[in-house]
């Protein structure tokens, strides 16, 4: 047996929301789900003949057949959990929170748990909770384009938990996870394994896989909305990460410097660009950069230019600027020798944007695996010593607070 039961490392502070989720889900269970599930239907109630057609229930049913098999909690599951064939917006969100049973439960509340923290840190509570909630619709949405006439009721927060896993997949590529592997009698013990593995383990093995071999259903668990989490939170943290340059490459660029009318460059980009660079004229060769919407002309600016461009939007606090051309110079061109200045330069951007000390804490050891340069090596030392000494004191102050009360 194998069981995540932590990660590391772990941001700084309370995941207030990821607690409060937690805190809803078990809520719902101990209030709804197990009095419901102990009491008996109402025969009354105009929804259990559907729900007894829906399950393939033929001809008579004995009223006894019915107490003896069916539940009040049966018949709020039909109620409030989402059935593709009748859809409606609230059964999408009350889906989220209802759950078949202990072992359903306790499942998605560890897995959120341990990756929800570092997520809602990095996009802070209000938009964590969107995230979740719409990735948890997304999900179900995704499953019910696989099953659309089904009368058959999704629920459980799994869906909305895997856009958490999602999210984290992009965001924190070196955490590690504690995996508990229990072999008894032979080995039995805490390892710890980097976060894809586990997550690409849990992604193609526990999902795509069963999925293929079902034929999108009929396994009881709902692979397909599994997955439609996971991309939709992958790829919203991609967009996360790339918006904000993207937009801002669309805005006026206004630096303090003049252009002449001499300024318009009768050369290849690329070339005005070195130029400029090379006569101490950054913000204007930033200018140039850019205007530039065509990506092939784009890859032949030179990576050292590139890196003067991004040294210079840091000195001028425009660091979602910084970490957008860094990062591109890292995608486009992943064996540039040049790699592991991107890295640092991106690592020193997300040191100033809000909740991405985590994610800077990795561009920096991903620059010491990479480079071969000892003085940039030690400089990423040197930032990753600070961000551990920012937690130690986070960890500290509060006892030291709490001491002088």
């Amino acid at each position: 047996m194998l069981l995540p039961i932590g990660d590391t490392p772990n941001p700084r502070g309370r995941s207030y929301v990821n607690y409060c989720l937690i805190a809803l889900n078990l809520a719902v269970f101990g209030l709804v789900t197990l009095p419901l599930s102990a009491s008996l239907p109402d025969l009354n109630d105009p929804l259990l003949l559907d729900y007894l057609r829906a399950i393939g229930a033929q001809g008579g049913v004995p009223v006894q057949s019915i107490l003896d098999h069916v539940s009040a909690y049966d018949l709020a599951v039909f109620r409030y959990g989402f059935r593709p064939g009748d859809p409606g917006l609230l059964s999408l969100f009350s889906a989220m929170f209802l759950h078949a049973g202990w072992l359903h439960l306790a499942g998605n509340m560890l897995f959120l748990y341990i990756y929800g923290d570092n997520v809602e840190h990095r996009l802070g509570r209000f938009n964590y909770l969107l995230v979740y909630l719409g990735t948890g619709i997304a999900a179900t949405l995704f499953f019910a384009l696989m099953v659309p006439g089904s009368q058959v009721p999704l629920i459980g927060a799994s869906g909305a938990i895997s856009g958490v896993l999602g999210c984290y997949f992009v965001w924190f590529p070196r955490n590690k996870i504690k995996v508990f592997v229990f072999l008894f009698p032979f080995f039995m013990n805490t390892v710890l394994v980097p976060a894809r593995w586990v997550l690409g383990f849990y992604l193609l093995i526990d999902n795509l896989i069963p999925l293929l071999l079902n034929g999108g259903g009929g396994s009881g668990v709902a692979h397909g909305a599994h997955l439609g989490g996971f991309l939709a939170g992958g790829a919203l943290a991609l967009g996360v990460d790339r918006l904000p340059g993207l937009l801002q490459s669309r805005r006026n660029f206004s630096f303090e410097e003049e252009i002449d009318a001499d300024d318009t460059p009768v050369v290849p980009p690329a070339e005005e660009i070195a130029r400029l660079i090379a006569n101490s004229r950054p913000a204007r060769a930033a200018q140039v950069y850019i205007a530039i919407t065509d990506r092939a002309e784009r890859s032949r600016v030179a990576s050292s230019d590139l890196l003067a461009l991004g040294d210079f939007f840091q000195q001028a606090a425009d660091y979602d600027r910084a970490l957008g051309l860094f990062r591109r110079l890292i995608a486009e061109r992943p064996r540039d020798p040049a790699h592991d200045r991107a890295l640092l330069g991106a690592g020193r951007a997300l040191l100033h944007k809000p909740r991405c000390i985590t994610s800077a804490y990795h561009y920096f050891l991903a620059a010491i695996d990479v480079t071969r340069d000892s003085a940039l090596a030690e400089e990423c030392r040197l930032h990753l010593r600070a961000i551990e000494r920012l937690g130690q004191e986070q960890k500290t102050t509060p006892e030291e607070n709490r001491g002088r009360d």
